[in-house]
């Protein structure tokens, strides 16, 4: 444990009770005191009482969008750095949660370092830029992005999104339920 994190608080926000257990331990091993939440309401709750300097997000949390919540916790908590964690990782989320206030976002699965990282600033992933990549993303691959976007545009609402993109909400829960493609 150093000074710099002796006693530093974080607030862990994820409805996967587990990962979110596994995750309280090492940063507590690293000298972090930690407290969980695993649903929004509950969050802004433990945020105003328990004043954190460092907040770590998933982006889905049960059936609404973490996104909802970076600005809320903000108000809330102005000084803290949010840290987004997502396994549905697309470019439109990464843009959109960094300018609603979210201070890095790092795809799932995450080990502990890379969060400690993240919380001094040291581990920025880049919002990805304008830049075309070598190769031409793949059509599924656009597509994955295209629904990343709108679903983004509907804060996280499903049936909103597949209205929007002119889908059945069943077929795009199934599209949301597949792993994202590779470029």
């Amino acid at each position: 444990m150093t000074e710099k994190t002796s006693g530093t608080r974080v607030l862990l926000v994820d409805d996967d009770e587990v990962f979110c257990s596994v995750l309280a331990r090492g940063l507590t091993r690293r000298g972090y005191r930690v407290e969980k939440a695993h649903d929004a309401e509950q969050a802004l709750v433990v945020a105003r009482d328990y004043q954190p300097e460092h907040v770590v997000l998933d982006l889905k949390l049960g059936d609404d969008s973490g996104l909802k919540l970076i600005q809320p916790l903000l108000e809330a908590v102005p000084e803290a750095r949010i840290i987004v964690l997502t396994g549905y990782a697309s470019i439109p989320t990464a843009v959109e949660a960094v300018k609603l206030g979210a201070a890095n976002y790092l795809p799932k699965p995450v080990d502990v370092d890379t969060v400690v990282s993240a919380f001094s600033g040291q581990h920025e992933e880049p919002v990805p830029t304008a830049e075309p990549p070598p190769q031409p993303m793949s059509l599924k691959r656009l597509e994955w992005e295209q629904i990343q976007r709108v679903l983004a545009e509907h804060d996280g609402n499903i049936s909103a999104a597949a209205r929007a993109l002119g889908i059945h909400r069943r077929t795009l829960q199934r599209k949301l339920g597949k792993r994202p493609v590779k470029r």
